[in-house]
């Protein structure tokens, strides 16, 4: 199943939230003084990271063994039951310190009664223990099949995403004029809020064409003419706050040799705040998730930290600056206190056809071709909209002219799968390098690839 061979590409994100979780406060202060509960964790936490360890290797031996593909979907189960159990513990730790406040009962109470509480039999007759040990049963055997399936920690990873950049083909664009025409009111509009930099976020689903979006704003003639500085910043996953501030530097020229060695963003950010001046900015942070790289001790630091602590050297800026945000999340936007939000919705049927028409035909007219015509019309309607999944299709189909070929693709299990899990698919194999769009979306859709 196209899901099962693709497990893999979402179990790094899954066992990061898994450590993350196993690493709370929640569950550590509640089992606090538990001896046995707490080995029990740490062995859970072990068995995780020696699964973890190898990885990446079998992410991209999948591919060629079947025994590998067969292992990371176990694994996925495996990841999915430690998450539900955890969730388990955390529910259960947050309600019973909650009673506790609403008893005025101390702390002390409240760890004594864990001890019960674990061992007693859940409505399923299994205790919270037995539970455990079930789990990390199941990751021993995963561990011992490492050795069988030859699978190491020096495997090579996967290709990762590459990062946006401004630059746009406008003449693959279709159906996004009216939204680039109100959003270029505002961005050549006064501030209309009380901050001096206005926020003007866009969210949409991956693939919904976000990027491209913003990239049509920031090449604009009149938005160039507008604005006296302009940077472009790939964010994608991680907001690193350092990072960042040196992207900016680039973006308006102003960066040295030894500016992007330092480490030191205090000095950096002085300079971002002197090299503003009073100029009119346009800033455009792409990709922007609530996550943000992990600082001293493992501590996560809040997106909202990392926002604040860019924000402040952009206030150098003349008034009517704007920053243009990009993002899969809405909350995204309520942290980063967008003063407008456009939620982008998919191009119509219409739009996706003519996009697929350049894409997959010669000179981009069907017309020679009606039989793939009609078979094509289908595969564009099963896209729902999403530009990134009418891209990968109509490039992957291009000079395919044996009609077999694009049945495969119409009748293939993917499309049996739930709408925002294709679009995962294809956004995580397709962006990863510029090389691999027919390769990685051949093997999801278990289409043979060509000499």
């Amino acid at each position: 199943m196209a899901l099962e061979m693709f497990a893999g590409a979402f179990l790094s994100a899954s066992l990061q939230v898994l450590f993350d979780r196993l690493a709370s406060s929640e569950v550590w202060s509640f089992i606090g003084g538990q001896n046995v509960s707490e080995e029990l964790l740490l062995e859970l936490g072990m068995k995780l990271l020696v699964v973890d360890k190898v990885l990446d290797h079998a992410e991209v031996k999948q591919f060629t063994d079947e025994r590998v593909k067969r292992w990371l979907v176990r694994v996925k189960n495996d990841v999915y039951d430690a998450e539900d159990l955890l969730d388990e513990i955390t529910t259960e730790a947050l309600r019973r310190k909650m009673e506790a406040a609403d008893s005025q009962t101390g702390p002390t109470h409240v760890l004594n009664s864990f001890s019960t509480w674990f061992k007693a039999p859940l409505a399923d007759h299994q205790s919270m223990e037995s539970k455990v040990k079930k789990i990390i049963g199941k990751l021993e055997v995963l561990a011992q099949a490492i050795d069988v399936l030859a699978l190491n920690g020096d495997g090579k990873k996967l290709p990762q995403r590459l990062p946006s950049t401004s630059l746009v083909d406008e003449f693959s664009v279709y159906g996004r004029d009216e939204i680039k025409e109100d959003m270029i009111k505002r961005l050549l509009s006064d501030n209309t809020s009380r901050n001096k930099i206005d926020v003007i976020s866009i969210v949409g689903m991956g693939g919904a064409g976000k990027t491209t979006l913003a990239q049509l704003l920031y090449n604009d003639g009149r938005v160039k003419g507008h604005f006296h500085l302009k940077a472009w910043v790939c964010v994608s996953e991680e907001f690193c706050l350092l990072k960042v501030t040196k992207s900016i530097l680039e973006g308006i020229r102003s960066a040295t040799s030894s500016d992007m060695q330092s480490e030191n963003l205090d000095l950096l950010q002085q300079k971002l705040k002197e090299s503003l001046g009073d100029n009119r900015f346009l800033l455009v942070l792409d990709d922007v998730w609530e996550k943000c790289p992990s600082e001293g001790e493992g501590l996560r630091i809040p997106l909202l930290a990392a926002w604040e602590g860019l924000r402040i050297p952009l206030l150098a800026a003349e008034e009517g600056s704007k920053v243009v945000v990009t993002t899969r999340n809405r909350n995204v936007a309520k942290i980063m206190r967008a003063d407008h939000t456009h939620p982008l919705e998919g191009l119509s049927q219409a739009h996706c056809w003519s996009l697929f028409q350049k894409l997959a035909f010669e000179d981009g007219d069907s017309s020679p071709y009606s039989q793939l015509e009609s078979i094509g019309k289908k595969i564009v309607a099963k896209c729902q909209g999403l530009p990134l999944a009418v891209k990968a299709l109509g490039s992957l189909l291009y000079s395919k002219t044996d009609r077999r070929e694009w049945e495969q693709i119409l009748e293939s299990e993917i499309w049996g799968l739930q709408h925002h899990q294709i679009l995962s698919l294809v956004d995580i194999e397709l962006s990863r390098s510029p090389i691999a769009s027919e390769t990685m979306f051949c093997l999801l859709l278990h289409f043979p690839q060509g000499p």
